[in-house]
């Protein structure tokens, strides 16, 4: 069990080392550990990717699969697991957008996710892209996406004890207020 509860998001572009470095991290803390996982194989290549993920995760942790409402997967697993791995939101929100969920209810997502953290019942370790640095997406979906994206990793992030940018696989610190008001610190 941690002696506190922290929060630690963890951003980057496609293929950054984000999912990675965030399994090293989880696997550095001797505490129950639990997966929320977004994703849903739609096609072949989702599929591989998850059956990536899978078997680069130890057996031991619990896994939820959870694409639409992460903050109630996480309150779901208080008590259950010290440490919540979040991986992701990137593809939370595109699932929320499949769906037909508006902006407002998205967002409102987030600062439920948010809500959750504050409450520090537990660590976690949430994942997502960065999207807002690439290329302007060419079309209105696209931009929505981008957009909303951006605001769901701004929200996050303003409720994250730590905020980690993932830059060619080389973690780069963004934030770190654990170690000014905390003590000691979960990942």
């Amino acid at each position: 069990m941690l002696a506190r509860h922290s929060s630690h998001l963890i951003l980057g572009g496609a293929r950054s080392g984000k999912s990675r470095h965030s399994l090293r991290l989880a696997r550095e803390c001797s505490a129950r550990i639990a997966l929320v996982a977004t994703a849903q194989a739609g096609d072949a290549d989702m599929a591989a990717r998850i059956a990536r993920h899978r078997a680069e995760r130890p057996a031991s942790w619990l896994t939820v699969e959870e694409p639409l409402e992460v903050a109630a997967a996480c309150r779901r697993l208080t008590g259950r697991a010290d440490l919540l791995l979040v991986d992701c939101l990137t593809l939370w929100v595109s699932n929320r957008l499949l769906r037909g969920d508006d902006d407002r209810a998205i967002l409102q997502g987030a600062d439920d996710l948010a809500a959750f953290m504050g409450a520090r019942e537990a660590s976690l370790l949430i994942v997502s892209n960065e999207v807002g640095a690439g290329v302007h997406p060419p079309t209105a979906a696209g931009l929505r996406f981008q957009d909303l994206l951006g605001l769901v990793n701004q929200r996050v992030a303003a409720a994250a004890d730590r905020v980690t940018l993932m830059v060619a696989g080389i973690p780069l610190s963004v934030k770190d207020v654990s170690h000014h008001e905390r003590s000691p610190q979960a990942p």
